[in-house]
């Protein structure tokens, strides 16, 4: 009845399986991948057709972790599986962001790839195997999938990395690293780390990359037995309309690109794409959609040829120079600290407030319930970018890039002995032109400075991209938005004077050598520390006094045979 496909290997001190052909048969592609005995089934849909107008790619990824799992019903009035938990919404965010850029340019049919947990052991973590399930998954699919990837969590111990630690010991350690990467290059990094210096988190990478070749091997291995035909996908030839609309437009594109502010260099390029509208208005519907496309990559041509031939940017900066900083701290009156970030256009009011334990954010999972005393919470309205848009619950966007910067700021919170308040900070953004996250790690710091919380030392964040070409590249400090949509990667590092506390990168190529890693690395610190400078005019350290507004917590010790009097 089941034409039952199997792989497997020793990974880490224990038996990693991939398994297709037994379970969701009627999906493109379905992987059961175990680990230890932690099993997450991902299942890939495609749509086999192409909706009408349709000019990007729809990839929807879904993780769920069934409570059933870990042996637990959910807490609560309900009694099942309901919206996306905030680590559901994170590793959906995992999945995604280093297989969507392996599809080709131009591929527009609708793909689901749906991970659950089915069984979770305590020990071996859900998350990097639902990576690994999926990337599986999509590679025996049949669907155009240049994979595929590996997946790999990494720890640091007493000076050693350690393979696939629990979760809770990687956070306990020095580092939680996690990445994914092909057999040739890293596709994404995402970490936090208790200021660890470049060299050791350069190594933490190389090593991951090696432990996600054997994955990656192992899925080719299971490709070659069970793996669909492939899709015939047919990519258009678009140079000829590329081509004309340069001619037409490329000129004003330029000029448009020299405009260093951001309101004028929008309107400019708008009459730009209107004017390329107009000579293509006879056209039928697909060569406007197709023209319209097109003049992002004339744009990018311009932008990226500008940047490597001479190092010009849009903006007239050099490529390792920051934007203007402006940091005011006790902004708000009320509020129990408070401050305004300001970097070039992007800003951010992030505010603190100081609560008991009673004000401790309870999270039930598959882990059990949990109790947190540190929050960060990101908005992005849409006046924020000058367009009108949805405003309500926050995206998965909101909450990835308030996870960023709560990894960031995590490593330097004082101990629950030291200062017993729950701890929450607000990010506002009210401004966006580049990375609102790290604007969001340095208001954050001076927020909580303000409010008298003793952080360890200061935390300062920065955003690096890069323009490759061939074996020619360029690595970017502090990127604008257009050099983040129109470049190769988007590379963000946070820390101290002391070390690395965070880092997150999302490529858009097949991935980065160990030169250009090591490179951006060594640009990002000359970066932060120019950052921390600049905040330190604000404030240099954390206040002695709470202010007025906010709780008092008294701790006292008293002698064991005067409790009752007490009471």
């Amino acid at each position: 009845m089941f034409d039952v496909k199997t792989v497997s290997m020793e990974w880490g001190g224990k038996t990693l399986t991939l398994e297709t052909g037994r379970i969701a048969r009627q999906a493109d592609g379905a992987v059961l991948a175990t680990y230890g005995e932690t099993v997450v089934l991902c299942a890939v849909t495609a749509a086999k057709s192409v909706k009408e107008g349709q000019d990007f790619f729809p990839l929807t990824v879904h993780y769920q972790e069934k409570y059933f799992a870990a042996g637990r019903i959910p807490g609560g009035f309900f009694k099942r599986e309901r919206g996306a938990t905030e680590k559901e919404t994170l590793v959906s965010r995992l999945i995604d962001r280093p297989v969507r850029p392996l599809f080709p340019e131009g591929f527009y049919n609708e793909i689901n790839v749906i991970a659950q947990v089915l069984s979770y052991d305590g020990e071996c973590e859900p998350d990097v195997l639902a990576m690994i399930a999926a990337s599986a998954a999509l590679t025996i699919s049949g669907v155009p999938f240049m994979g595929p990837i590996g997946a790999v969590r990494v720890g640091h111990v007493d000076g050693e990395y350690t393979l696939n630690p629990r979760q809770d010991a990687a956070a306990a350690g020095d580092l939680d690293l996690v990445v994914a990467a092909t057999g040739n290059a890293v596709m994404m990094v995402e970490s936090q780390a208790r200021e660890l210096s470049e060299e050791i988190m350069l190594g933490a990478v190389l090593f991951a990359h090696d432990e996600c070749k054997k994955v990656a091997n192992l899925i080719i291995d299971l490709a070659e037995k069970a793996a669909k035909d492939p899709w015939e996908v047919t990519i258009s030839d678009n140079s000829a309309i590329k081509a004309k609309l340069k001619d037409l437009i490329g000129k004003d594109i330029a000029a448009a690109y020299k405009l260093t502010d951001k309101s004028a260099r929008s309107n400019a390029l708008n009459a730009a794409r209107d004017k390329a509208k107009a000579a293509f208005a006879s056209e039928d519907a697909q060569t406007q959609m197709v023209a319209i496309k097109s003049v992002k990559k004339v744009e990018a041509d311009i932008v990226r040829g500008a940047i490597l031939k001479d190092g010009t940017r849009i903006d007239g900066r050099k490529v390792d120079q920051v934007r203007p900083i402006e940091a005011i701290v006790g902004f708000l009156p009320r509020t129990h600290g408070s401050s305004l970030f300001t970097r070039g256009e992007t800003q951010a009011i992030c505010t603190t407030t100081l609560g008991t334990k009673d004000a401790e954010q309870m999270v039930d999972g598959l882990e059990g319930l949990s109790y947190h005393n540190f929050m960060l919470h990101y908005n992005f309205p849409p006046y924020s970018v000058g367009e009108v848009g949805r405003f309500g619950a926050p995206s998965r966007r909101d909450t990835g890039h308030g996870k960023l910067a709560w990894r960031a700021l995590q490593a330097v919170l004082p101990s629950k002995e030291e200062f017993p308040y729950t701890i929450r900070v607000v990010s506002d953004i009210t401004e966006s032109n580049g990375s609102s996250s790290m604007a969001t790690v340095c208001g954050g710091a001076l927020s909580m400075m303000d409010a008298g919380v003793p952080l360890k030392r200061p935390v300062s964040g920065i955003a690096m991209g890069l323009i490759l070409e061939g074996d020619k590249f360029t690595v970017l400090s502090d990127i604008l938005g257009d050099e983040d949509h129109l470049g190769d990667m988007d590379f963000k590092v946070a820390g101290t004077s002391e070390g690395i506390t965070t880092m997150q990168m999302d490529i858009k190529v097949a991935g980065i050598t160990r030169e250009i890693f090591e490179a951006a690395l060594q640009q990002a610190k000359g970066g932060r520390a120019h950052i921390l400078g600049e905040m330190t005019k604000a404030l240099g350290s954390a206040r002695t006094e709470l202010s007025a507004h906010a709780p008092r917590i008294e701790t006292i010790s008293i002698d064991k045979s005067k409790i009752r009097d007490v009471i």
